[in-house]
């Protein structure tokens, strides 16, 4: 055995009753910030399955506001579990004698997490009309946890929605990029934010992808690491988020229910009527932070050591959660350009070239590779229609942006201009109802999403209006 499986059958020999022998332990992919490990042990009714949740590379992290660390998290899934919310029994938390860094051990449970499947696996029909209505049912439980009782106040950060909503604006401003409709949301954020709510404990990151279904029904509420105490519809906003619908923006809960069934379900316990606008605002917001974290994929790509092909892809994202922004907010009818013809009829044109490798990748590379680089090879392609699609489009976008924004704001050149609506907007000297200024965001976002990723179901919103 490798020394990490050594002190990991030692883990387990001294605090898993029953446990015999170690037989295998692999790790799981996915997990962006954690690491998650399937390991199968002979114990004294046979064998079974286990799983671990621990820090990367086995380091111990110290707790931060924003992240309350693997430790809390498991109070976290203990304290959930006790007032019957579907989790994996914690067996054990790391300590440092395990030599394992942080983390802890659970119940391993089988079930359907993949967001994409969730919405579309013939396995969950029968089931999936009463998802949203489970999901509000285990919402109102989890915002009706004693924090005081369970010791989560002393562990857990509290955000106010004003507060949550300068820090994830102020992310984006120190990008140093101006993406208008980010700041049209932002100032649309702060001019509607709830006051005088109670706090309550909100999991943060509760939506489809998070949540383990199966035929039976709600399996488990998994990733609680960015748990905070706030307002609890952050939690309703966010499972509605249209990115977390995997394409069925016709089921606002998660791509599987209603807005109704949610709302019933959470009120079945706590008796007291959802606020929709409420929800609404934290469905904005949702694709307000999403749209800055792609943003924050691209910045990671420009600055940071791992430059994969991976990461600027996901940069151009940002424009399908403005999308949504847009259709929150300023829905109504826009013009979409028509690609233009390559100029060049005697030599293949640059769209041609790009489509040959694009081709290239999607079919011979991935047809001879498997993993991850065949996965890398899909984004590639996707990438080069990208630019294929800019080429054909961009320009006449780019032109028609230019000419919208010096009738709203005057002459100059078009990244000047774009500022100067970006620092109105953040400072309130552009008012968001000024004349022209929707119609010019929803040309400019739709436009740009078209180029970006057009099968995306909330461009396809935008455009059926």
């Amino acid at each position: 055995m490798t020394e990490f499986e050594t002190k990991l059958a030692a883990c387990l020999d001294a605090n898993l009753p029953g446990f015999k022998s170690l037989i295998s332990v692999e790790r799981l992919s996915g997990g962006a910030s954690q690491e998650t490990y399937r390991i199968e042990i002979h114990a004294e009714d046979g064998a079974r399955l286990v799983a671990m949740r621990r820090a990367p590379g086995g380091e111990v992290v110290e707790p931060t506001p924003g992240h309350p660390g693997l430790a809390a998290e498991a109070l976290l899934m203990q304290s959930a579990k006790a007032v019957g919310v579907p989790e994996p029994e914690v067996f054990h938390i790391l300590t440092g004698e395990d030599g394992l860094g942080d983390g802890f051990i659970m119940e391993w449970l089988d079930g359907i997490a993949l967001g994409a499947k969730v919405v579309r696996a013939p396995e969950l029909d029968e089931v999936r009309p009463r998802l949203a209505y489970l999901c509000g049912e285990i919402l109102a439980k989890i915002h009706q946890i004693d924090l005081g009782a369970t010791g989560l106040d002393k562990c857990l950060e509290l955000i106010t929605p004003a507060e949550y909503i300068d820090q994830t604006w102020q992310r984006y401003k120190d990008f140093n990029t101006a993406q208008p409709m980010i700041d049209y949301a932002g100032r649309w954020l702060m001019d509607h934010c709830p006051v005088d709510l109670e706090p309550a404990l909100v999991h943060n990151d509760f939506r489809n992808g998070n949540v383990m279904f199966s035929p039976a029904g709600v399996v488990a509420v998994l990733d609680w690491e960015v748990a905070h105490i706030g307002d609890p519809m952050r939690d309703l906003g966010w499972i509605c988020t249209n990115s977390w619908r995997f394409g069925r923006s016709d089921l606002p809960v998660g791509g599987f229910g209603e807005y109704a069934d949610l709302f019933a379900g959470y009120e079945s316990l706590t008796g007291v009527p959802v606020d929709a606008d409420r929800v609404k605002f934290w469905e904005v917001f949702g694709s307000f932070w999403w749209a800055i974290g792609c943003l924050g994929m691209a910045e990671h790509y420009r600055s940071g050591p791992d430059k994969t092909v991976e990461r600027p892809a996901i940069g151009r994202r940002s424009s399908e959660c403005q999308v949504d922004c847009v259709n929150l907010l300023i829905p109504g009818s826009v013009e979409l350009l028509a690609p233009v013809a390559s100029d060049d009829l005697d030599m293949p044109g640059l769209d041609e070239l790009l489509i040959s490798v694009r081709d290239f990748l999607h079919g011979d590379v991935m047809t001879t590779t498997q993993g991850r680089t065949n996965f890398l090879a899909r984004v590639a392609g996707n990438s080069l229609d990208i630019v294929v699609r800019d080429l054909k489009t961009g320009q006449a976008a780019r032109d028609r942006e230019h000419a919208r924004l010096e009738a709203l704001l005057g002459e100059g050149p078009l990244s000047d201009l774009r500022w100067r609506l970006v620092h109105g907007l953040r400072d309130g000297s552009i008012a968001l109802g000024l004349p022209g200024l929707s119609d010019h965001l929803r040309e400019t976002v739709v436009n740009q999403v078209a180029i970006d990723q057009p099968k995306y179901s909330g461009f396809k919103t935008a455009v059926a209006r």
